[in-house]
């Protein structure tokens, strides 16, 4: 545990915050600090609190820019004697703008400057350092050692958001969440002292950080294990001709085949547009081995393979992206949409009928960029269900299903319509569905959802715990969002 002690002038400084403006006290204690900050209005300003979704554009106060465990230190400790509310900014992807806050206010550590990843040969683990983006991390890796970790397939997504909160990825069901290669983390805790956690130290702490970490706090460096991708892997699109009358059974052929046949080495989601169904994934290994494995499920539907193509792990992993994999800093990427998810232990019976009467009499009617992404989280071969479900405060490992309804616009507004085509989608679905088989993934945060609903949600059965660590790491909330876990009063 290692401690940091502010010089003189700035606890003088601090100590008279109510009685002089609050940025310039914190502003002041950043600079005697020796920590960048962005000038309001500039470039960096503008890049660093640019939203990833654009109706979100909440306006932090100050936007410091460490580039060392000390100076995060620091600005932990001027942001809480100035008295505001912390808030660690890695990649920016997140839905909900938590980045930024979740509204206005806050002091932002902007975190994309400390982007280091290095991989011991010896042991085949890897530092990562907290602004790193999953791109970039799976470039260095690769190129290191030919090594990967399990992790999402959008380049620009920061690995502390993602890993923090779960991390699903086109192959966690062969290789598991981003978080289960965690094997420790150093960690800047409210009162600014540095602590490691892993599954041995600050065991409670790494539990808690392993599916709410943005609650406990700030991230300076994450020690991962690796393992080494196969030589070939065949990333495949299949048609599923699906209608009305049809739809039913093929979800329900589909959650027989994801529970008791679905390979471990395949991993899949289907795609649902106005215009056409899909299934698509990567499989770990060759052309016939995929037709193999995918042939009970495309006979029971129908359905056919439109195209494959086999390649090595970067290969699968630029398939699937929308950019280069190597994103650093800078990076721009904005889109203006509204979404909604849910995690779901089954979709069949009367769930499956509510789901396709809204998808076929209502949401085919309704012309825009919108899609569904059904993924198939669980299964008896698949490593998420496998996996210890006591060692993270995940809270969704039992859920065979993540279910995202997304609806893109290029204008800087939602209609109507979209609002209205989400939220009915999603209440049509689990209307028939035990509320204990339902969650949300937060990485796909509801934003209609209340802060105790959200716990509930998000954590579920995680929640005692997790609020009886923010009463010991973070009792006065300084790491605070909309949806933040609150500390157990009643203690």
């Amino acid at each position: 545990m290692r401690s940091l002690t502010l010089g003189l002038s700035l606890l003088v400084g601090l100590s008279h915050g109510a009685a002089l403006n609050k940025r310039a006290v914190l502003t002041d204690c950043l600079a005697e600090a020796g920590i960048a900050m962005d000038q309001i209005d500039s470039n960096d300003w503008e890049t660093d609190t640019r939203p990833f979704n654009s109706l979100l554009a909440y306006k932090p106060d100050v936007v410091a820019v460490p580039t060392t465990t000390e100076q995060i230190q620091s600005a932990v400790l001027c942001g809480a004697g100035a008295g505001y509310k912390v808030t660690p900014k890695g990649g920016g992807h997140s839905y909900a703008s938590y980045g930024l806050g979740g509204e206005d206010g806050h002091l932002v550590l902007q975190l994309d400057r400390m982007f280091a990843v290095k991989l011991d040969n010896n042991t085949n683990t890897a530092t990562a350092e907290p602004g790193t983006r999953l791109g970039h991390l799976a470039v260095e890796l690769w190129g290191q050692g030919k090594r990967a970790i399990a992790h999402g397939t959008c380049p620009g997504v920061g690995l502390a958001g993602h890993a923090l909160h779960g991390g699903f990825g086109l192959n966690s069901h062969t290789h598991g969440l981003a978080l289960d290669w965690i094997i420790g983390l150093n960690i800047v805790l409210a009162n600014g002292t540095l602590v490691h956690a892993s599954a041995t130290e600050n065991a409670d702490l790494f539990w808690g950080m392993l599916g709410a970490g943005s609650n406990f706090g700030v991230v300076t460096s994450f020690e991962l294990n690796t393992f080494a991708p196969p030589a070939n892997l065949t990333w495949f699109v299949a048609n599923l001709p699906l209608k009305k009358e049809t739809s039913v059974a093929a979800l329900e052929a589909l959650e027989d085949y994801t529970l008791n046949t679905m390979p471990a080495e395949l991993n899949m989601r289907v795609m649902g547009t106005q215009r056409m169904t899909q299934l698509e994934g990567m499989y770990y290994g060759n052309k016939a081995e995929l037709q193999s494995a995918l042939a009970p499920l495309l006979n029971r539907t129908g359905g056919t393979i439109l195209a494959t193509g086999t390649t090595d792990w970067p290969g699968s992993l630029q398939h699937f992206a929308t950019m280069s994999l190597n994103q650093t800093h800078p990076h721009n990427e904005q889109e203006t949409f509204y979404s909604k998810s849910l995690e779901l232990k089954s979709l069949n019976g009367s769930a499956a009928q509510d789901f396709v009467s809204y998808w076929y009499d209502q949401a085919k009617n309704v012309t825009g960029s919108w899609y569904f992404q059904l993924d198939l989280q669980g299964g008896n071969n698949s490593a998420v269900w496998n996996a210890n479900h006591t060692s993270s405060s995940y809270a969704h490992r039992d859920k065979l299903y993540i279910l995202q309804f997304f609806f893109r616009v290029t204008t800087k507004t939602i209609p109507p319509e979209a609002v209205k085509l989400v939220d009915e989608w999603t209440s049509a679905t689990i209307k028939s569905i035990p509320r204990s088989d339902i969650g949300v993934y937060i990485n796909y945060p509801d934003l209609s959802l209340n802060r105790t609903t959200a716990h509930e949600m998000y954590w579920g059965e995680s929640m005692p715990r997790l609020q009886q660590l923010k009463n010991e790491f973070d009792p006065n909330e300084l790491f605070y969002n909309p949806i933040s876990i609150q500390p157990d009063i009643t203690v």
